[in-house]
């Protein structure tokens, strides 16, 4: 199985992918955001190009665990993409990704320009990466 994470932002959509055995989460790359529809089909095509069998989407909850205006946002988008899609949109809170990315970028020592490029491409892979762990963590648990 082959995921593709969203960070879901007002300008720009960070993706991420999985390596076909669903273990890694690799940065993908950075959408410009161009309106609902045309942002549905552009991550539409890259399910199919990259033979993807479920999205994980960051849910932008405020720090304390509250449904803000970000997740109203993004669930308008998630309404439009899977008008597109035929693969499973599922949920992964994304609180801290952002930080984490940032984090990362700062510590490699990643110009602010270049962080500026691949901040949100890299907090896709944060999510997706936690998503894949919190799954491959329930399918042992199931097999014990």
């Amino acid at each position: 199985m082959r995921a593709l994470a969203l960070d879901v932002g007002s300008k720009t959509i960070g993706l991420a992918l999985s390596d076909a055995e669903s273990r890694f989460a690799s940065a993908l790359e950075v959408l410009s955001r161009q309106g609902q529809a045309a942002d549905a089909r552009a991550v539409a095509a890259l399910v199919a190009r990259h033979d993807v069998d479920r999205i994980v989407v960051g849910l932008p909850l405020e720090l304390d665990g509250r449904r803000g205006h970000r997740v109203r946002r993004v669930e308008r988008f998630v309404d439009a993409l899977v008008t597109v899609v035929d693969v499973p949109v599922v949920w992964w809170d994304e609180r801290f990704s952002t930080a984490a990315a940032e984090r990362t970028l700062l510590e490699a020592d990643v110009s602010r320009a270049k962080r500026k490029q691949r901040i949100d491409a890299l907090a896709a892979q944060f999510i997706l990466q936690g998503w894949l762990d919190a799954q491959a963590t329930a399918t042992e648990a199931a097999d014990e």
